[in-house]
């Protein structure tokens, strides 16, 4: 039976990735902190550890090998580093979850590809997470993963991640918005963004266990919205109207700029992207429900 090691397995899309990987019958181990339940009974092993403490995951992982590690909380070039230093011989694959972020959108025509941002040519700075901002946090560990892995690496670049267990909460802050007639505050309603689903992001970093892809990789469904588009689906799902407002307040989506990204690549693998439409109008409906 194939094994798999994964570092936050225990909430929103990695859930779905567990869940997946045991459908293809994988003997999944989940690395934790013991601080957060999973709904798997007795599918899945679990090991309390701390994934910043070098000597914790040494102590965990000693006499272990896996056929693939997913890492879902790396998010410097010194976790990444730690990484390679302990499972250096002990896995076949490591997929890494990134994320759209690493791209400078001020600075790249949309949609991004994953040409637009070369790990290998980045200035490779060896720090902790408090060293870096988020963007620069994965920036750093795509470049030291690829310049000094080991091991074959996928990065995964995702774009936000929707679904109904979105701790972020950021979707449904806007529904609220829109329901309870407050005001939304964008700089640019005309700009665009990609989105995935939970479940097809478990599901895409599952297909990735039996594919042979060294490299970085978009991953989002096909389609896009703007923020104008997405604030209409809302009123139009809730039954208001949008009242927009000039004094900034909270609003996570507001970019300055289109933000989206080609998933070319990925469905050139073969993998089958769905249609952002044909969940998102159903995904607001339910929200719409629960704020």
């Amino acid at each position: 039976m194939k094994k798999a090691l994964i570092f936050g397995g225990t909430k929103f899309f990695g859930i779905h990735l567990v869940n997946q990987l045991l459908d293809k019958g994988y003997h999944v181990t989940i690395a934790t902190r013991g601080q957060t339940p999973d709904p798997f009974g007795d599918s899945v092993r679990r090991v309390e550890v701390d994934r910043t403490d070098k000597q914790s995951l040494a102590r965990a992982f000693k006499h272990e090998t896996w056929d693939v590690i997913y890492d879902q909380i790396c998010f410097s070039s010194q976790d990444a580093m730690t990484s390679m230093e302990i499972f250096k011989g002990k896995t076949y694959k490591y997929v890494f979850t990134s994320s759209l972020s690493v791209y400078d959108m001020e600075q790249i025509t949309p949609p991004v590809t994953e040409e637009d941002f070369d790990p290998m040519k980045e200035n490779l700075i060896v720090a902790g997470s408090d060293a870096f901002s988020y963007q620069e946090g994965k920036q750093q560990a795509e470049a030291a993963f690829f310049q000094h892995a080991p091991f074959p690496v996928t990065a995964v670049r995702f774009p936000i991640v929707l679904g109904e267990n979105d701790y972020t909460g950021r979707l449904a802050l806007y529904i609220k918005k829109i329901k309870y007639h407050q005001g939304v505050y964008l700089d640019n309603p005309q700009a665009e963004m990609n989105f995935i689903s939970e479940q097809e992001a478990g599901h895409f970093l599952a297909w990735l266990a039996g594919m042979h892809i060294a490299e970085p990789i978009n991953a989002c469904a096909t389609g896009v919205v703007s923020l104008e588009g997405l604030l209409n689906q809302i009123a139009e799902i809730t039954g208001q109207r949008v009242v927009y407002s000039d004094k900034e307040s909270e609003s996570p989506y507001n970019i300055p700029s289109t933000w989206t990204m080609s998933n070319e690549k990925a469905e050139g693998h073969g993998f089958a992207f769905s249609n952002l439409q044909d969940w998102l109008p159903k995904l607001i409906e339910k929200l719409a429900v629960q704020v």
